[in-house]
């Protein structure tokens, strides 16, 4: 509790001071903390909702980065209610917790405290940093940049229609390299002097990737699905497989047919 009581004062406290600094009018920062309250909530609600309840080292460096996420998604979110003009802040904020993201696994590695626990934690930093800046970009770019933000959830959405989405994945280098990519490229284009169509070239890059990436662990799960439903029951499974042709079984199972 106290980890999570700390995380979310610190962004109070941090979110705060943004406002006094950058606004003038204090109704609409308003707006944008809270914003960015909903990032952090969302991440002290995690370690909150664990049974036994715990952190670890690896945690509070995953809170800390939440709370940067948060005042990256409060200036984000002053940003649209009143126009382009903070991208230089919004990429130093995202830059910043882009790169803690190393910390966390690297704290986790040293102290031997990684948990499945702490694994979601940081997706679902990682996905708040991305839909927060897929949001900044919308701004500047139109809406189609937030498909990279919303894809995260979309998918967890649609976990609860295809219970096979809820498979835990097996580790992908290519899939770490291509979240990697999503962060990278939302920041490139937000750049102050980045031409427009240059960051419309990094954007969709980086969602075709995406895309391929969320279609490649679509298909190997719906294969895990299958290959445990055969497992669990082989009689159903062997009824599915197709009957052998004369031919084959005449052949020893090989059949010449076509050649």
């Amino acid at each position: 509790m106290a980890d999570a009581a700390v995380a979310v004062a610190a962004y109070l406290v941090a979110g705060i001071w943004l406002g006094t600094v950058l606004v003038a009018e204090p109704a609409s920062w308003w707006l944008a903390l809270v914003a960015g309250a909903a990032v952090i909530v969302r991440a002290a609600g995690s370690v909150l909702r664990r049974v036994p309840r715990f952190s670890t080292p690896a945690d509070r460096v995953t809170l800390g980065r939440a709370a940067v996420v948060a005042c990256c998604a409060a200036v984000t979110a002053w940003d649209l209610f009143t126009g382009p003009g903070a991208h230089g802040l919004i990429v130093v904020l995202g830059t910043a917790a882009f790169l803690l993201d190393a910390a966390d696994g690297r704290v986790a590695r040293l102290t031997g405290s990684a948990t499945a626990e702490g694994a979601r934690l940081d997706s679902d930093t990682d996905a708040a940093l991305v839909l927060v800046l897929s949001c900044a970009a919308a701004g500047s770019f139109g809406p189609w940049p937030l498909g990279v933000g919303l894809m995260y959830y979309v998918f967890l959405a649609a976990g609860w229609f295809r219970p096979s989405l809820k498979i835990p994945l097996p580790s992908s280098t290519l899939r770490k390299v291509i979240g990697a990519i999503q962060p990278a490229a939302l920041l490139f284009a937000l750049l102050p002097g980045v031409p427009v169509w240059l960051g419309s070239v990094a954007l969709g890059a980086a969602l075709g990737l995406l895309l391929y990436s969320f279609g490649r662990d679509v298909v190997g799960l719906e294969r895990l699905r299958r290959a445990d439903t055969a497992r669990a029951n082989p009689a159903a499974a062997a009824e599915r497989r197709p009957a052998r042709t004369a031919e084959e079984s005449a052949g020893n199972g090989s059949s010449r047919t076509g050649w």
